[in-house]
């Protein structure tokens, strides 16, 4: 079995477990559907970094920064970050929307909840908890579903990040309407990572929506060439939970260590 296959499985366990607890119609009750964060206009003016916060991965045991998680997202702040990512599945990640919320307390930033979400119980809980934003991920999602989530999050007043990993994925993400697509650089049914899904893919967006590249993001260079050709926000994980100093790490992609071009997009007609 797929690891995505896998972990599907548990999330459906999970939410069916919740929805016994904790019916719909009382979470409702509990959802503030005031002004969220504006995650939409944080990735606008291109060159711009969402910093992710998790303390694991099925690829590495234990991130260097797991230890330090309570200041992780201000860290990122200070040192330029856009908006933070945090990765809500426990079992797998090492974090929790308790986290988020924790997080989201400590910043001004915007905030993404990154989950496998499949059914709006799912979007409203992260509200509840204070997310700005959501990751909706194409390949496990139908046209319709995927439409039908993002409507959700729209009335909830969040925006969703729309993941894709290949052109199927895509023609999904625009049927639905899309208007924050992620391309996800790694495969999430071998976890193997290639900034070559980007590469492959960007063009083929169209101006309608912003594009984020997500995973594989190492070095300035990666960061300065995808801009070229289109990207206009990058989403990093391993290269700052790996580091000693993430601080560090994120002035260095973002070019502001040494001398260094703004990268500003070249599509300059991705804009609202």
């Amino acid at each position: 079995m797929s690891f995505l296959s896998e972990i599907m499985r548990q999330k459906k366990r999970e939410v069916a477990r919740k929805m016994d607890a904790l019916p719909l119609e009382k979470l409702r009750s509990l959802v503030d559907v005031g002004p969220t964060r504006d995650f939409y206009g944080a990735l606008l003016g291109g060159d711009k970094i969402i910093a992710e916060v998790k303390k694991r991965s099925p690829r590495v045991a234990e991130f260097t920064q797991a230890q330090h998680i309570d200041g992780l997202a201000a860290v990122y702040e200070r040192n330029g970050a856009c908006a933070v990512s945090v990765v809500t599945d426990e079992i797998h990640f090492g974090m929790s929307l308790a986290d988020a919320q924790a997080i989201r307390n400590q910043v001004s930033l915007p905030v993404l909840v990154k989950d496998f979400f499949f059914d709006p119980y799912q979007i409203y809980e992260a509200r509840a908890f204070g997310a700005d934003a959501v990751l909706l991920i194409s390949l496990i999602l139908s046209a319709d579903r995927l439409r039908s989530l993002l409507a959700v999050t729209h009335q909830l007043g969040m925006r969703a990040l729309v993941e894709i990993h290949s052109r199927r994925d895509l023609l999904r993400a625009t049927q639905a309407g899309a208007e924050i697509v992620g391309i996800n650089n790694r495969d999430l049914d071998t976890l193997e990572v290639s900034l070559d899904a980007t590469r492959n893919l960007v063009g083929l967006v169209g101006n309608s929506a912003l594009i984020v590249s997500e995973s594989g993001i190492r070095s300035r260079r990666d960061i300065q060439e995808l801009c070229q050709l289109g990207v206009n926000a990058f989403l990093v994980g391993g290269a700052l939970l790996e580091s000693s100093d993430p601080g560090k790490v994120l002035r260095t992609l973002l070019g502001k260590s040494r001398a260094t071009d703004n990268c500003d997009r070249v599509k300059k007609s991705r804009t609202v």
